[in-house]
């Protein structure tokens, strides 16, 4: 029987470790959660994103390889189901972005060296808003180094998890993905819509024949 890796992905703000957290103790799953505060890049990133987006996209991407590296042993080793805050395709959406295309170049090459061999999840969940909804939460939740991001940064970063989504989609068809529009549905704060996406999850998880 198949072992589940689940990974949950969306732009910044949307509320990704979050429901990780919730699927993972709901499901009795290991946790993995991305590595962002320790990134020692990303004040200057957001002060001059040209300068020094290489340097913060090279460390994001060295980080999560380890990261990803390592849950071998709880997926091979020790049979165990993972839930993580993150899928390493996002290294390319930002890369793409904020690189010039020299840099993007080698950035890409270095991308598909490291992930080749890497565990590939068998469930996404992508959650989306509005940008509207991301610029508050990002507020809310008061991260130093979030609060030099603007609304134009966001709005391109939207549209770009949108076109990259799309086209997980249609060069992954065997691996599902579970959308959920963050505007409609606020599972932090109300339980009826935490209980549809924990239902959409567990009925995911036996169609797959991930549960016995």
């Amino acid at each position: 029987m198949p072992i589940p890796f689940i990974t949950v992905e969306g732009p910044i703000g949307v509320g990704k470790t979050s429901l990780s957290k919730i699927v993972a103790e709901t499901f009795e799953f290991h946790l993995l959660k991305e590595i962002v505060d320790e990134n020692p890049f990303l004040n200057k990133f957001y002060e001059d994103i040209n300068e020094w987006s290489f340097q913060t996209e090279m460390f994001f991407l060295c980080n999560r390889y380890k990261q990803l590296t390592d849950i071998k042993k709880y997926i091979l080793a020790e049979d165990r189901s993972v839930v993580a805050d993150y899928h390493i395709f996002k290294n390319l959406i930002f890369a793409k972005r904020t690189l010039q295309p020299v840099e993007y170049a080698k950035y890409e090459e270095i991308y598909r060296i490291l992930t080749a061999d890497m565990p590939k999840p068998n469930i996404v969940i992508y959650l989306d808003a509005s940008v509207d909804t991301l610029m508050k939460r990002i507020a809310m939740r008061g991260r130093e180094f979030e609060k030099m991001i603007s609304r134009e940064y966001m709005e391109q970063l939207v549209e770009d998890y949108h076109v990259f989504i799309e086209s997980f989609e249609k060069s992954h068809p065997m691996i599902p993905v579970i959308r959920v529009n963050g505007d409609e549905l606020d599972f932090v704060k109300h339980e009826d819509d935490l209980k549809k996406i924990l239902q959409t999850v567990e009925e995911t998880l036996e169609k797959r024949s991930f549960k016995a």
